[in-house]
């Protein structure tokens, strides 16, 4: 069995190696790979989520995040009550848990098989990741399903932020919710994020610009949904530098607005 542990704990902090800890208790067997993403970032967590959920990988794994900001209202939390758990299945046996927070499910409600509530404890921790959850995943990977309640309807969830940042990784590299180029391969855009501007190269490779130039072209992110068509994630990259230092150090959700030099888009 192997679990990807996708969380805002902060990379290489105490409550990575509690989780694991507590999942190598309940499934000893189990192999752990942790994720980090920014704090309360529930944007972030869903397009990691869904890239290691959906695309190839050992059958019968589980992604497991714990992002949940309980933002969901503005009022006291009694008990320290959190977000709904929920549990997805996914093509080839594949499980999704987590608290449904924000975006979180967004990137695979409509490749889900099935999004149904988990019944579990949701008030008396903080830290219910460490506390509930590992013995409750256990349960159902062993295949008890008494704790899985209603179907969620994919209306019901979120739908992925379009033309935004989704995620930034460790190269500094911007990957977008645009899914297909905003002009001809070989044209330049100026591109636009958080009052920062940059002129772009749109390419069908990231690689196909010289050293210094911001490229716009499908990364190396993105899937096969369920209806056959290719979803890849448009990705600014900026060779031989960093691109969000480039636009100002922008977060998942910031809006990437691309303008031809001839037109708007």
């Amino acid at each position: 069995m192997f679990i990807h542990v996708v969380a805002d704990y902060g990379q290489g902090d105490l409550a990575f190696a509690e989780v694991a800890q507590r999942l190598a208790l309940h499934l000893p067997e189990a192999i752990l790979l942790a994720t980090p993403v920014p704090a309360f970032d529930t944007i972030s967590a869903g397009f990691c989520v869904a890239q290691l959920a959906l695309t190839p990988g050992p059958q019968e794994r589980v992604v497991f995040h714990n992002v949940a900001p309980r933002a969901d209202t503005p009022d006291p939390r009694p008990g320290n009550q959190g977000e709904r758990l929920v549990c997805a299945e996914l093509p080839g046996k594949v499980l999704v848990v987590g608290p449904n927070a924000g975006r979180t499910f967004s990137f695979i409600r409509d490749e889900a098989l099935t999004l149904r509530e988990v019944s579990v404890g949701n008030v008396g921790s903080q830290f219910r990741s460490r506390d509930f959850f590992p013995e409750l995943i256990a349960r159902i990977v062993g295949g008890d399903h008494a704790s899985l309640g209603k179907v969620i309807e994919p209306e019901a969830v979120a739908a992925i932020p379009q033309r935004c940042v989704v995620y930034v990784d460790g190269y500094g590299n911007l990957k977008t919710s645009w899914f297909s180029p905003p002009v001809a391969s070989g044209e330049r855009v100026e591109v636009t994020i958080g009052g920062q501007r940059a002129l772009a190269t749109v390419t069908d490779g990231t690689f196909e610009v010289p050293v210094g130039e911001l490229a716009f072209a499908p990364g190396s992110s993105g899937w096969a949904t369920r209806s056959g068509d290719a979803l890849r994630f448009f990705e600014l990259f900026l060779r031989g530098g960093n691109a969000a230092r480039r636009f100002g150090a922008p977060s998942a959700g910031a809006t990437v607005e691309v303008r031809a030099l001839s037109a708007s888009l």
